[in-house]
């Protein structure tokens, strides 16, 4: 810095350097990944309407926007809206698959969990790359691909399934969508069986979708390391109640269970009436307040319909966009109870802990009064 900069002051980088650094172009953004014959994909035709489709040579896919031959799709970039043949000549989107995607196009074989769930989940069980998970009830595999890529590249999803057809379902799913190498479907009655002795002390985390969770813990206790979290999904309060028992009796802490209950919202626009003066006309439904609005836009300038600047000529009333809940019961999932395996001491290490405490106060001996401070 020169000596008559004032202090405190930046230094200025010396003037090649600045040209250097101009002359360096910006990263640009990674290259679009474009759809292949034999790749999985969701074709998107509404917010409601998804399809899973793999690419074939002869393939073609068929539905009211019209006919949509795959070969046409081959080297499309994923998110590319295509059009269809015939008279429908619409279009629809091509999305690459993720797991919410997969969650709403899988084949059911069980009942699943959805997004909602899943991702208290994920977040609650504490995953990161490199976690080990050990899920029991596969099922229809909603949960394990997000538990895949919650883990991926360098930890593993060890899934188990009592039912032989559903478990190699399952397998065959995780192969096709390339994930064998973070993720391993095995057959086995885990309320039975417990989980593998081989994998003892080696995980981070378990869920347990089972009739009788409480009849893992356990095993689960034995597989996780000291501070690992368990989850299990249970659809009735009775279940909860029985593996809380299990939990407290085997080692675990810190449990609470959770509902998720969603609850959906409309929007729309509405006449607001501004004044009391004037009487607001009570429309039977929806349908009706929309037609009256359509009315309203179609209106010219100046025949009393307003000047299209929102507010209207009329002085009593205002449109404003509004949203209010829907009018339908909420509904039940099942209940989540999450719990933590409590790191603990033995008797002679809680001694020996209090022991040095003692000395490190220069008690010798003193402090009866803080005898429970270290827990047995």
């Amino acid at each position: 810095t020169p000596a008559d900069a004032p202090r405190g002051a930046a230094a200025s980088p010396p003037a090649d350097a600045a040209a250097a650094a101009a002359a360096v172009p910006a990263p640009g953004p990674p290259p679009a990944r474009t759809v292949q014959m034999g790749d999985l994909v969701i074709v998107y035709e509404g917010f409601n309407k998804q399809k899973a489709v793999t690419l074939t040579e002869k393939g073609q896919y068929q539905n009211r926007y019209g006919s949509f031959p795959h070969r046409d799709w081959v080297g499309k970039p994923f998110g590319a809206k295509v059009y269809g043949k015939g008279e429908g000549k619409g279009f629809v989107w091509l999305l690459a698959p993720t797991p919410e995607l997969w969650t709403k196009v899988l084949p059911h074989r069980t009942q699943i969990l959805y997004a909602p769930d899943i991702s208290l989940v994920a977040h609650a069980l504490e995953l990161k790359p490199g976690s080990v998970v050990l899920e029991s009830g596969t099922g229809s595999a909603s949960l394990t691909h997000a538990l895949v890529r919650a883990v991926a590249p360098k930890g593993h999803v060890y899934t188990f399934e009592f039912n032989r057809a559903r478990a190699e379902a399952a397998n065959e799913e995780i192969l096709t969508h390339g994930l064998a190498s973070a993720c391993t479907v095995s057959h086995r009655d885990v309320e039975k069986d417990g989980f593998p002795k081989c994998l003892e002390n080696r995980c981070d985390a378990v869920f347990l979708d089972l009739p009788g969770p409480w009849k893992v813990v356990p095993s689960a206790a034995r597989s996780l390391r000291q501070d690992g979290v368990l989850c299990a999904f249970s659809p009735c309060i009775e279940q909860v109640q029985r593996t809380c028992e299990a939990l407290e009796a085997h080692g675990f802490g810190d449990t609470q269970t959770v509902e998720l209950l969603g609850r959906e919202l409309d929007v729309e626009t509405r006449d607001m009436q501004r004044s009391l003066k004037h009487a607001q006309p009570k429309l039977q439904n929806k349908w009706q307040r929309e037609a009256k609005q359509k009315a309203k836009r179609k209106r010219a300038p100046g025949t009393g319909g307003g000047d299209g600047d929102g507010d209207g000529d009329d002085a009593s009333e205002l449109m404003r966009v509004v949203s209010y809940p829907r009018q339908q019961a909420q509904s039940h999932t099942g209940y989540l109870t999450f719990a933590r395996l409590v790191p603990y001491a033995t008797r002679e290490e809680a001694a020996a802990a209090r022991a040095a405490g003692r000395a490190k106060r220069g008690r010798n001996g003193g402090g009866e009064e803080n005898e429970d401070e270290f827990s047995e």
